[in-house]
C-alpha cells in the first residue's frame, strides 16, 4: 500500500480513536492559545504527570501574555524549579515580550510568524498552529517519527534533520485543517505515549493502526525507529558545598550563559575531594570553618554531560561576601535551585 494511501486512512483512524479515548489533561481543557503555548514547552522532554501541576500553577500566577513579560526573572525561574531545561522559561519569557511588542499581545495564527519568536521551533509551531488555530500542520517530534517509520516501515535515520523534514513535508499533504487538525495532533501524541511506546514493546494488540501498520504486518516493530547511536556523555567530576553560618546558607549564581545559565547553585568546585582537601579548598577561599562533614554523593544526568558529585556540609564562623546567604525560608519561596542540586538542598534545614 503507497504511503499516500496509507497516510490519510491513518489519519482518519487516530482522528476517531482519539476521540474517544482521550486523557483528561488540563492543557486540554484550556484551549487558549497562550494555555496550548505553555503545555508544548513544558511537555518537551518532560513527563505528562510532571508537568500537571506545574501547568496549573503557572497560569494560576501569570494567567495572561502581558502577565508573563512583565514576571521578574527570579520569580520566573522559581516557578520552573525542578522542570529543567531552564532556557525553556527564559525564552518563554523573551517570546512574551515580543509579542506584547509586535502582536498585540497575542500568539499568531500563521506557522511562519510563530517560528520568528524565540524557543519556538518547527514542532512547536506546527502543535500551536495546528492545535490553537486549526491549521493544516503537522508537529514533528519523537513520537511521530517512531508511529510513521513503524507505519510506513522506513528505514530513515530519525536523528538526522533530513529525516524530520521529509516526514513534516509527508505529513504536510496529507493533514486536515480545522477541529481535525488538532485532534490528528494530540492524537499523535496520546498514541506515542499510551501505545507505539518509546522504551519497550509498542502495545500493537490495543493500537488503533495495527491494521494499517506495514511493521506490524511484517513483525519487524523491533526494527524501527532507526537511530545512530548516541554519542557518551561527558562525566564531571564535582565537590558541593553546603555552607551555613547561623541560619542562613551560601548560594551563587551561576555564569550567564552556559548550562543552567543565570540560576541560583550551591558553592561548588571541579574535583571529587576527600575531607582534608575540602577543608583546605574552603579556608584558600577566605572561609574559616568550623565543623565540616561528608553530606552524601549524587549523579545527575544532562542530555550530554553527567556530573558526578561528592557533598559537604560545613558550619562556618561568619558569611563569606563571595556569597550570597539565604535563610531556608528565603532559599524555598524565592530562589530556584535546579534539581540538579536536589539531593543536597533537601539537606538544608
Amino acid at each position: 500500500m503507497l504511503e499516500a494511501e496509507i497516510l490519510p486512512q491513518a489519519f482518519s483512524t487516530i482522528i476517531s480513536w482519539y476521540r474517544k479515548n482521550r486523557r483528561a489533561l488540563p492543557w486540554r481543557t484550556n484551549r487558549s492559545p497562550y494555555g496550548i503555548w505553555l503545555s508544548e514547552i513544558m511537555l518537551q522532554q518532560t513527563r505528562v504527570e510532571t508537568v500537571k501541576p506545574y501547568y496549573e500553577r503557572f497560569l494560576r500566577e501569570l494567567p495572561t501574555i502581558e502577565a508573563l513579560a512583565a514576571v521578574p526573572d527570579d520569580r520566573l525561574m522559581k516557578l520552573w524549579e525542578g522542570l529543567g531545561y531552564y532556557s525553556r522559561a527564559r525564552n518563554l519569557k523573551k517570546a512574551a515580550i515580543c509579542l506584547c511588542k509586535d502582536f498585540g499581545s497575542k500568539l499568531p495564527a500563521e506557522y511562519d510568524r510563530l517560528r520568528s519568536l524565540p524557543g519556538i521551533g518547527p514542532y512547536t509551531a506546527g502543535a500551536i498552529a495546528s492545535i490553537a488555530f486549526g491549521l493544516p500542520e503537522p508537529a514533528v517530534d519523537g513520537n511521530v517519527l517512531r508511529i510513521t517509520t513503524r507505519l510506513l516501515a522506513d528505514a530513515s535515520d530519525i536523528t538526522l534533520d533530513k529525516t524530520k523534514k521529509k516526514f513534516t513535508e509527508l505529513l504536510r499533504e496529507a493533514y486536515p485543517s480545522g477541529e481535525a487538525a488538532a485532534d490528528l495532533t494530540q492524537g499523535l501524541m496520546e498514541l506515542g505515549q499510551t501505545h507505539c511506546l518509546p522504551n519497550g514493546a509498542p502495545l500493537c494488540k490495543s493500537c488503533p493502526l495495527r491494521g494499517l501498520c506495514l511493521a506490524h504486518q511484517r513483525d519487524e516493530t523491533d526494527c524501527y525507529p532507526v537511530r545512530s547511536p548516541k554519542k557518551d556523555r561527558k562525566v564531571e567530576e564535582k565537590t558541593v558545598f553546603l555552607l551555613h553560618c547561623g541560619e542562613k546558607y551560601a548560594l551563587c549564581r551561576r555564569p550567564n550563559r552556559g548550562l543552567l545559565a543565570g540560576l541560583w547553585e550551591l558553592p561548588n568546585t571541579a574535583g571529587h575531594f576527600t575531607a582534608g582537601q575540602a577543608r583546605q579548598y574552603l579556608e584558600e577561599i577566605g572561609i574559616a570553618v568550623q565543623d565540616l562533614a561528608p553530606c552524601g554523593d549524587a549523579i545527575h544526568i544532562f542530555t550530554h554531560v553527567q556530573w558526578q558529585m561528592t557533598g559537604y556540609s560545613a558550619s562556618v564562623q561568619e558569611p563569606h561576601s563571595a556569597f550570597f546567604w539565604k535563610t531556608k525560608e528565603q532559599i524555598h519561596s524565592d530562589c530556584a535551585l535546579p534539581s540538579a542540586f536536589r539531593f543536597y538542598s533537601r539537606q538544608i534545614k
